[in-house]
């Protein structure tokens, strides 16, 4: 079993410089839906407010945040088709 990756921020309550700082993580998990060969993926992150969706394949490109009700209203829908 793999260690799942994380991905650390700094709070945007942090100071600048070597000062006060906080910083927190993501989990990032690959949908189950995904193929072996890694293509067409999407990665979802959990944190108590939002849940952070990006494309495997672009780690660091834009991520879409969902608030939890949104995203189980989302994947609701999505088991249905």
């Amino acid at each position: 079993m793999s260690t799942p990756e994380l991905v650390w921020h700094k709070s945007s309550y942090s100071r600048g410089g070597d000062g006060d700082c906080i910083e927190v993580a993501l989990t990032w998990r690959k949908s189950s839906h995904s193929g072996s060969e890694g293509d067409n993926c999407i990665e979802v992150a959990r944190s108590p407010d939002t849940v952070h969706r990006r494309d495997s394949q672009d780690k660091e490109g834009p991520q879409l945040p969902f608030s939890p009700g949104a995203w189980a209203a989302f994947v609701t829908y999505a088991r249905r088709l």
